[in-house]
């Protein structure tokens, strides 16, 4: 997931291309007599030194200068850049303010103030601070493009660019206005305009490195995917230990399904800054993908380690697939969080509103086309009650016209697309429709866009389905799942309240499996063997579960394991690694990407789906499960890691459900080696496929509108959020 990596350009840097001008700024002493000669030369020393970048010493000899004559307004400027420079806030903001008591007129300092108080986060002083400057002196390009950046940072976008444009207009030339104007228009979604900014930037300044990994950032946007790398390759060329380049290049590389070129490009990146915020995990689950373990162990400690210190290590996702522990997880969702997404007050406060007639649920997701989130939820958007519920969905993943995306459309009241308007305009969307209960569909899956719940779109929101794990932010009101999930035990490692419905997952019964007969020697298969299988993606797959894959193997003769083979470096690795456990390597048969209904005609191939863990089998349980393969899993300690026990439970199937590795091994070998007790389970599985809640879609929507409507009403009788229990309902 391609992450928000553009940076304003360092106020610190803009200031340090300024101390030249230090000797413009100081203004000439009228009085004549030798003491004040003697201020004046250790001013003009301590100017010298400045520009030389020796602080230290040019503050000591501002400092001189003053004590000997205090009435220098330039000196005590002067002083304030130095100790602006030295990391010294206070006494910096100290020393301008003294400037501005000698001289009330005295433009310059009111600006340097502002970039003091801007790095203390007193932005609204900052921002008094550069209206002064600029009341001063209507001229002063400079302070525009400071105030331009205070406004960023207090989500004025449109106001950001009318100050950047501003500053452009005093300055054509002005090069880092322009780079920092595309970040504002890539925020705004105005993304040709923010090329086109960026472009200016480049042919202003065509070795500004910064401009060209931004550059690739907005391209990466529009789907100008070799445009993209071979921007942010330019950034590298032109600044060869540019780790951020590095990091936004490895990110395109692996959306661009090219894992092993990513991992390079992370290494790379993480080599140059080791504590390059969230790369860590990102790194770690590359390699993952990959299923390259070299060192595996001490890098999931590490990155506990990491996480218990509370260092920017993972983004929330990558902990899913590394640890088993909700509070490591919970640590990371609020560390992330706060870091990417904190609550934004920029929008006030939803107004208490009356009830409607219908509740408006809205729906929010990257994901409305063929994706497995869609698969699942397809017929749910259909069947909801039209006569209680108004059904609105907010799409901001790619455009594609595919079959599931017409099929979603046609399932709501209103399907808007917004892609192209800000996480602002998004949010009073929202609200100007007056949704009740906004469905955060994604979490921090791939497209996310969490900071429109930061705004707070709706008066109640809620988590369901796609990231499986709590978010930790304070604005996310419920979280979805079910006793088997998360059992009371488990609530207070979860930031929001939990709505237990009786079955977590909601299925689209109207999935088609195709008519095909699959053979076994056109899937690769030998002619005879039992045939354990698991299609789960691949970071999915650690070492740990691959030793009890290969035990399994080693006990059952003849049988087979039946892999997704997403790349050349996941047959190669893991074939190498059966070889390490004593394995012959042509026991794994990899498959390849087919169509979702011959995807589900292969099944049928298969004689039992071996569950991976820390985390679960979720769509691909349920695809299993649909044509009649039974799961076996090995139930963790989190969400992600009890997902295919939810539903086990929730097709009547617990016998499937074990607990220690141990178990889950020694289960798999029965059912492999006692055919007669497979059999049992497999007619069990086809007797409970339509007669159990896991594909009851009319059931489940009972549940999740009753779920819906308990949100509701503690809503309307001014009641905060609190754990909703929905009981069975028995058609």
């Amino acid at each position: 997931m391609l992450k928000k990596l553009i940076k304003l350009l360092s106020i610190n840097e803009l200031f340090a291309n300024k101390i030249g001008d230090s000797k413009n700024i100081a203004q000439p002493l009228t009085t004549e007599n030798k003491l004040h000669q003697t201020a004046k030369d250790l001013k003009e020393a301590g100017d010298q030194s400045l520009n030389a970048n020796n602080l230290n010493q040019a503050a000591v000899l501002y400092k001189k200068s003053l004590e000997i004559n205090p009435n220098q307004p330039a000196a005590y400027n002067n002083l304030g850049i130095t100790l602006y420079h030295l990391n010294q806030l206070k006494e910096a903001l100290a020393s301008y303010d003294n400037a501005i008591a000698l001289k009330p007129d005295f433009a310059y300092p009111y600006n340097n103030r502002g970039l003091v108080l801007n790095d203390l986060k007193r932005f609204n002083e900052a921002l008094a601070s550069y209206d002064r400057a600029i009341a001063l002196n209507p001229d002063y390009a400079e302070a525009y493009y400071n105030q331009g950046i205070v406004l960023n940072n207090l989500q004025r976008l449109d106001e950001t660019l009318a100050s950047y444009d501003r500053a452009i207009a005093l300055n054509p030339d002005y090069v880092q206005v322009y780079n920092n104007r595309g970040i504002v228009l890539r925020d705004l979604k105005r993304r040709d305009e923010a090329l086109a900014s960026y472009d200016r930037a480049i042919a202003l300044k065509p070795d500004f490195a910064v401009a060209h990994n931004n550059r690739g950032i907005v391209l990466n946007d529009l789907e100008r995917f070799d445009e993209a790398l071979a921007s942010y390759d330019r950034a590298i060329t032109l600044k060869p230990d540019y780790a951020e380049a590095y990091n936004n290049r490895g990110f395109l590389l692996h959306d661009l399904k090219r894992p092993k070129q990513a991992l390079a490009s992370f290494d790379r990146a993480i080599t140059l800054k080791p504590d390059y915020e969230f790369l860590y995990g990102h790194w770690l689950d590359t390699k993952m993908q990959l299923c390259d373990w070299n060192n595996y162990d001490n890098h999931v400690m590490q990155l506990a380690e990491k996480i218990k210190r509370h260092e920017k290590a993972s983004s929330p996702f990558e902990t899913l697939s590394q640890l088993d522990s909700r509070v490591l997880q919970k640590i990371s969702a609020e560390i992330f969080v706060q870091s990417k997404y904190p609550a934004d007050h920029a929008l006030p406060k939803i107004p208490k509103r009356t009830m409607h007639d219908k509740i408006r649920i809205a729906y929010f997701s990257a994901d409305f086309r063929n994706h497995p989130l869609s698969f699942l939820m397809a017929e749910l958007f259909e069947i909801h009650d039209r006569s209680r519920f108004e059904l609105t969905a907010f799409s901001f993943g790619p455009g594609t016209e595919d079959e599931m995306r017409s099929r979603v459309t046609a399932a709501f009241d209103q399907f808007i697309d917004v892609r192209e308007h800000s996480d602002q305009e998004v949010a009073l969307m929202a609200r100007n429709l007056e949704i009740d209960i906004a469905i955060d569909l994604g979490g921090f899956t791939i497209g996310c866009r969490t900071d429109i719940f930061a705004l707070r779109a709706a008066p109640i929101q809620v988590s369901y389905l796609g990231y499986l794990g709590t978010m930790g932010a304070e604005y996310i009101d419920y979280l979805i799942a079910d006793a088997t999930i998360i059992p009371q035990q488990h609530r207070q490692d979860y930031k929001e309240k939990i709505v237990y419905l009786p079955s977590y997952q909601v299925n689209d019964t109207k999935r088609i499996i195709a008519d095909k007969v699959f053979t076994r020697e056109e899937l690769g298969l030998p002619p005879t063997g039992f045939v354990f299988c698991c299609f789960n993606n691949s970071y999915k797959i650690n070492p740990n579960t691959f030793d009890s894959w290969m035990r399994i193997l080693r006990q059952v003769k003849g049988s087979v394991l039946w892999l997704l083979g997403e790349n050349e470096s996941v047959i190669t690795n893991l074939r190498a690694e059966a070889t390490l456990r004593g394995i012959d390597a042509r026991r794994l048969v990899f498959a390849q990407r087919v169509p979702l209904a011959e995807y589900l005609a292969r099944y049928r191939i298969a004689d039992l789906f071996l569950d991976t863990l820390p985390y679960n089998a979720g769509t691909t349980a349920s695809d299993a499960l649909w044509v009649g393969l039974p799961v076996l899993t090995h139930m963790g300690n989190t969400f992600a890691g009890r997902v295919a026990a939810s539903l086990l439970n929730a097709i009547h199937l617990p016998e499937l459900i074990t607990t220690t590795q141990e178990e889950y091994e020694t289960l798999a070998i029965t059912l492999a080696t006692q055919a007669e007790k497979l059999m049992q389970i497999k007619q069990k599985l086809a007797a409970n496929r339509l007669t159990t809640p896991l594909f009851d879609t009319q059931q489940f929507r009972q549940h999740i509108e009753n779920a819906y409507v308990q949100m509701y009403e503690r809503y309307q009788a001014d009641l905060m959020p609190d754990h909703i229990d929905v009981k069975n309902i028995v058609n």
